[in-house]
């Protein structure tokens, strides 16, 4: 069984990269949709 500090830094490491991925995906939504705009 993991010990409870694994757990902790999993749990830490997983709620950053999610935090993460909230902040990268809009933006990289309106970068395509400008590359989007400037090629159409």
């Amino acid at each position: 069984m993991a010990s409870a500090n694994d757990i902790k830094s999993a749990r830490a490491t997983y709620e950053g990269f999610i935090g993460l991925i909230k902040i990268s995906v809009p933006v990289i939504a309106l970068i395509v949709a400008f590359v989007v705009f400037l090629i159409h």
